[in-house]
């Protein structure tokens, strides 16, 4: 497995080579054997170890095992500790979960501090299989069914082509030392009933079961490809619209393909939805129709999806004096300017008669029951009334924004100005009121 291990490295791999690394290692047989072999190989490294507390005095012990065995092969060794049970309580998260969501912030911040390129962790083919039954067995699509990534991001798992068997051999050929934990040995987690109950018998029926893995993760990578292609084809010709706060997907191009709630659950999944049949459902809903995830909603406007963050609370009003000039806000920047008449405006810019005014201004949200007098007509009109008749969607509406003297608008921003405060041409006082985005 060593010349297999370095080979490896050399032929996918090479990147690592002149980079600084950081070995999660817990002390278990498979992080002890990863940080030998990148130790012969004289990468840069350093190690990192998470003690959960979670077993009296034998946490203790890994930490220890794990300090000397730095300290013999002359490697720097971080440590830290986790309260599991309290994030537990507080994030309302497994055990399991809580540890990994622990593990990887703490590397992470590990990695943006300290400078390392990259993160390894032990994983190997024996996990890979474990983690495509799990998946297999709760449900999931082709992405679920592909494998555990040798490379995500930054963390990059170099032992994935290999298996428990060969590491095992490897250690113990080697006389390396280890630390055995007793809950791998328990039937309490289902990974750990899969690993040995099931898979066991699985490989008795196949003896060359994690090599047929191995190519059928291929096949299925290869089918990922195909569908990420089209996937990516039917959202160019979809998407009519990019922005900080949404996007715009016309629905004729996904009332066109064969299965339409299939790209919809591959173009949304990963926003956190989960009722399928509403979201397709939203194709031939009246506009203002919405489906929610924990995160972010679906909107239904007329021709198109609007995908957009659920709404965050943000400051709702801004006080703005003479002396104001500048004024930034979650739209953009208000930007007042005293000229010597006015001149030729457009949609994101007023000229308002200075003498009319009451300051401070008040710059806020729009709400219900607002009206204003639109700017070249004579009687006032309710702002939900003009919002609607102006088909604003319901996220352009979220982000109607109304600049005020005292309780009356002067400008819905962006918009339409307030015909009681237009300056005219023989205006002496002019302001001139700016939105820059």
């Amino acid at each position: 497995m060593r010349d297999a291990f370095e080979q490896f490295i050399h032929d996918q791999l090479s990147f690592l080579k002149d980079k600084r690394l950081l070995l999660a290692v817990s002390g278990g047989i498979d992080s002890v054997v990863l940080l030998h072999l990148c130790h012969e190989l004289k990468l840069n490294l350093a190690v990192a170890h998470c003690n959960f507390k979670l077993r009296p005095h034998e946490s203790d012990k890994d930490e220890q095992f794990v300090l000397e065995l730095g300290k013999q092969l002359e490697v720097e060794v971080f440590t830290q500790s986790f309260d599991i049970p309290a994030y537990t309580k507080t994030h309302k998260k497994s055990v399991q979960m809580a540890a990994r969501e622990l593990r990887y912030d703490w590397f992470k911040e590990l990695s943006d501090h300290l400078g390392f390129d990259y993160i390894l962790t032990a994983h190997h083919a024996d996990d890979n299989l474990e983690t495509f039954i799990i998946n297999f067995m709760r449900g999931t699509g082709i992405n679920g069914l592909t494998g555990i990534p040798f490379i995500n991001n930054n963390t990059v798992r170099p032992l994935l082509p290999f298996s428990r068997e060969e590491i095992t051999e490897l250690a113990r050929s080697e006389n390396w030392d280890w630390r055995e934990d007793a809950s791998n040995a328990t039937r309490k987690y289902l990974r750990n009933r899969l690993r040995h109950e099931v898979i066991p018998v699985l490989k008795e029926i196949n003896p060359s079961l994690l090599s047929s893995f191995k190519d059928t993760l291929k096949h299925l990578n290869d089918t990922a490809d195909i569908v990420e292609e089209s996937l990516n084809a039917v959202a160019k010709r979809a998407i009519t619209h990019i922005d900080d706060h949404e996007v715009h997907y016309k629905i004729s191009e996904f009332k066109k393909v064969n299965n339409p709630k299939a790209y919809l659950h591959e173009m949304f999944k990963s926003y956190g939805f989960r009722e399928w049949q509403d979201v397709v459902d939203l194709l031939d809903a009246q506009s203002g129709k919405l489906v929610l995830s924990d995160t972010h909603r679906l909107i239904k406007h007329r021709d198109v999806l609007i995908l957009t963050d659920r709404k965050i609370t943000e400051q709702q009003s801004y006080s703005i004096s003479e002396s104001d000039l500048n004024t930034e806000f979650p739209l953009g920047k208000i930007v007042l300017k005293w000229v010597a008449k006015k001149e030729h405006g457009d949609q994101n810019s007023i000229f308002i008669n200075k003498t009319l005014l009451e300051f401070p201004l008040t710059l806020r949200i729009w709400e219900p029951g607002d009206f204003f007098i639109p700017s070249g007509m004579h009687g006032k009109k309710k702002l939900s009334k003009y919002l609607k008749d102006e088909k604003y969607s319901l996220t352009e509406k979220e982000r109607t924004w109304v600049l005020c003297s005292g309780k009356e608008i002067v400008w819905v921003v962006g918009k339409r100005g307030d015909q009681r405060f237009m300056a005219s041409e023989s205006t002496e006082s002019v302001l001139k009121i700016k939105l820059i985005y």
